[in-house]
């Protein structure tokens, strides 16, 4: 079964979602929603699904990047994003610190925000304290794409989207960004649109 994804001007996605509880995430309800919430980002095809994407005001969110995805990118663009396959794992009631004052340029997309895509610019090292879907304690040190996925799932639960973020004059659409930006380095981006 496929979750709807709302989409940008839905209320839910601008409001602070709620914390859960040790026993909510147990729950055999909140359970069911993290195998769904992974098949909807999967059939997406995404790389993060957070509750409020699915209409569900709770600090939750899913995260895979598959190997699979990486197959479509050159070894310079991974090279470049710092991009590696990240196994599904589950975030709830995360608290993110930015980690020193590096951080990178690249065009960002959202589920929520379907056939768009913009510059966003993201700390490059991140720390995220949460509980996994067991309800217990981890932490998570992220570096590149990785750290960019948290940061934007983690927006979600706060009521941010990634055009809040972003370079507005960058905005494109996926058809755009293809035919025009694809082949260009972000700095010729923001040189020629900027």
């Amino acid at each position: 079964m496929k979750l709807k994804i709302v989409q940008a001007g839905d209320p839910v996605l601008r409001k602070q979602s709620r914390p859960l509880t040790k026993d909510e995430i147990r729950s055999p309800s909140i359970q069911l929603l993290i195998d769904l919430m992974r098949n909807t980002m999967r059939e997406a095809p995404g790389v993060g699904l957070a509750a409020p994407q699915i209409g569900k005001s709770i600090q939750l969110a899913v995260i895979e990047d598959r190997a699979e995805y990486l197959t479509r990118l050159s070894e310079d663009e991974i090279a470049e994003t710092q991009r590696s396959a990240i196994p599904f794992h589950v975030i709830i009631n995360p608290k993110l610190t930015i980690l020193g004052k590096s951080s990178a340029q690249f065009f960002e997309g959202c589920l929520s925000v379907a056939g768009y895509q913009a510059v966003v610019d993201r700390a490059l090292n991140v720390r995220v304290e949460c509980l996994n879907e067991q309800g217990e304690k981890i932490t998570i040190k992220a570096q590149g794409w990785y750290a960019r996925i948290l940061q934007h799932e983690i927006d979600h639960l706060n009521g941010t989207l990634y055009i809040d973020r972003m370079k507005t004059r960058t905005l494109t659409t996926g058809e755009n960004m293809t035919k025009f930006w694809n082949d260009q380095s972000i700095e010729q981006v923001l040189t020629e649109l900027e």
